[in-house]
């Protein structure tokens, strides 16, 4: 298999991959927003993700901050809507 090492492909990889995270687990997504406990309700999945992000992209782009940005865009910024004291 071909490693991914256009970094526009790798971030519409990363973004694919935490948009399954967020649409399979709505409820630990929903709970860890208004928890305040997102990272520590998803560590599993997050760490699942970034293996398989990493196992698919060039070692340059494995190792940016491309998976941790995708995290922020799709999980928390997506997340706004829900009520929680930490917006």
């Amino acid at each position: 298999m071909n490693l991914i090492d256009n970094s526009d492909h790798a971030r519409r990889l990363a973004r694919a991959i935490l948009s399954d995270i967020a649409l399979y687990n709505r409820e630990k997504v929903e709970a860890g927003i208004v928890n305040d406990t997102i990272f520590e309700t998803l560590a599993d999945e997050l760490e699942e993700g970034r293996q398989h992000f990493r196992s698919r992209v060039a070692p340059e782009l494995a190792m940016s901050n491309i998976y941790e940005l995708a995290v922020v865009d799709v999980l928390i910024k997506r997340a706004g809507k829900i009520e929680s004291d930490i917006w």
